[in-house]
């Protein structure tokens, strides 16, 4: 046994050697220093290299987070807003909290930012696919609401009566773009 371990030592040995010796046969200095210029100069550029600086987080949450309480159901964002918080219940300001689907319709506001007083189209979707989020306040922002009987302009109803889960979960408030009218 201690035989064959020798053989087989012996054997990676000679072909270790075989293969350096060859190397070293075919490059020079030379070759070796442009090698590892070429990887210090790579080495420094590896910092500029694109990378994930919001930590998971969306630019459009952190951008709500910078324009007021997102967390309150007075916050600019829900003047239209019917329904519980999803960045209460493990999602953000406009995306659905993990193991929820966005409902396949929404309604859509034009709330006002008091910071910079333009006027922005929401769109309201509710998350489905979960049990309802109670520990979430519940928001009910009526602001320039239609009656019941036109459809897209009325919050009351359930939206995610077009997927598949028909459970409602919370609501995000998306910003979609800048009103031209005012």
């Amino acid at each position: 046994m201690i035989n064959l371990f020798n053989v087989i030592n012996g054997w990676i040995d000679g072909v270790t050697e075989k293969s350096v010796r060859k190397v070293a046969q075919s490059s020079g200095r030379r070759s070796f220093l442009a090698w590892s210029g070429r990887l210090i100069v790579g080495g420094a550029m590896l910092p500029a290299l694109p990378f994930d600086r919001l930590f998971g987080e969306s630019g459009e949450a952190l951008a709500a987070s910078a324009d007021g309480d997102a967390n309150a159901c007075d916050y600019w964002r829900y003047c239209a807003l019917d329904g519980y918080l999803c960045n209460s219940c493990g999602g953000s300001v406009s995306q659905c909290p993990p193991g929820s689907e966005t409902a396949k319709v929404a309604w859509v506001g034009t709330c006002t930012n008091p910071n910079d007083g333009k006027h922005y189209l929401i769109s309201y979707a509710d998350c489905c696919g979960k049990v309802a989020c109670t520990n979430s306040p519940f928001c009910n922002g009526n602001l320039r609401e239609r009656p019941g009987y036109r459809m897209g302009l009325h919050n009351d109803i359930n939206w995610c009566m077009a997927n598949t889960s028909k459970g409602y979960h919370c609501t995000i408030a998306a910003r979609i773009g800048i009103s031209e009218t005012k």
